[in-house]
């Protein structure tokens, strides 16, 4: 049996080959669409809501969190392989998945029940991946779960994930974001101006504009070259994943201008967003999330 192993949501948006490398069991978030939504033509759930919206087709998704059951199948199973769990999950200020992995902790009969720990990770998408990839890191390298714990406890506060919205209207009819952020960001857009949104303290919030840009990869360049710049020019590293929804070509550009202008920089991963995540955030989001070393 081996030492410790991972287990997170669907929401912490990590390649597939990364998942494999770590044996991460990832518990899958539920999304609903309504009646017809599936027979629209798409290769994706992204493609199809493109398309519902050119047909002028109003959609409203239903998003929930995993329930006790979901987390309680995975922990078993972890368990027999593992003989611990860390279960990292999406922030609690935004889903009710931290409790329910919670609930099926106490579930467990008391004998595995203490060999299971959850953690909040107080983030999102690509900003929680990045806590999951240095918990299967940190395991790897042999550290005692106390000290993981401890480690993930200070890292998940220096996270810091922004992301531009294509459109804000999907975060919007979610419920996630209320109508008077979601016109102003379009009053914004329509002038030039990117507003940026993150997630600070596990919630999501509005937290600056970008003007003088002719893109969105650029907004979100600059963005990270000012907050880092202190930083890097200590020597310090920083390690940072990158997420689009339907946003190949952005992302790409945003890579190449980091990996050309951005010394002490490091991309570990870089992702298509979750079907549920990103089906409120909506088709043309890109974002990156980073800690310093």
């Amino acid at each position: 049996m081996k030492k410790i192993g991972l287990v997170c949501d669907e929401g912490a948006d990590l390649p597939k080959e990364i998942i494999e490398k770590y044996q991460i069991a990832k518990v899958p978030l539920k999304v609903n669409w309504p009646e017809g939504f599936e027979r629209l033509p798409g290769e994706t759930v992204f493609h199809k809501m493109q398309e519902a919206d050119k047909r002028g087709i109003k959609i409203f998704c239903k998003t929930s969190q995993p329930s006790p059951k979901d987390f309680l199948e995975i922990f078993q199973k972890q368990l027999e392989n593992f003989e611990k769990v860390i279960c990292i999950t999406i922030t609690s200020k935004l889903s009710g998945t931290f409790n329910s992995a919670l609930q099926a902790k106490n579930i467990l009969p008391s004998g595995k029940a203490e060999r299971v720990f959850v953690v909040d990770s107080l983030n999102a998408v690509c900003g929680e991946g990045l806590l999951v990839l240095r918990a299967a890191e940190l395991i790897t390298e042999g550290k005692e779960i106390k000290n993981i714990l401890q480690e993930l406890e200070d890292l998940k506060q220096r996270i810091h994930l922004i992301a531009i919205l294509g459109d804000p209207k999907w975060l919007e009819v979610s419920g996630r974001l209320s109508s008077t952020l979601a016109n102003w960001i379009r009053k914004m857009q329509k002038i030039g101006i990117r507003p940026l949104i993150g997630i600070k303290d596990g919630v999501l919030k509005a937290i600056g504009i970008k003007t003088g840009v002719k893109d969105v990869p650029q907004a979100l360049f600059q963005e990270l070259e000012v907050k880092t710049k202190k930083t890097r020019k200590e020597g310090k590293r920083i390690r940072m994943a990158l997420l689009h929804c339907l946003n190949k070509e952005g992302m790409k550009k945003l890579r190449e201008m980091i990996e050309k202008d951005l010394e002490n920089t490091e991309i570990v991963f870089e992702n298509l967003i979750d079907r549920v995540v990103g089906s409120i955030v909506g088709p043309g989001t890109l974002g990156l999330a980073w800690y310093e070393l």
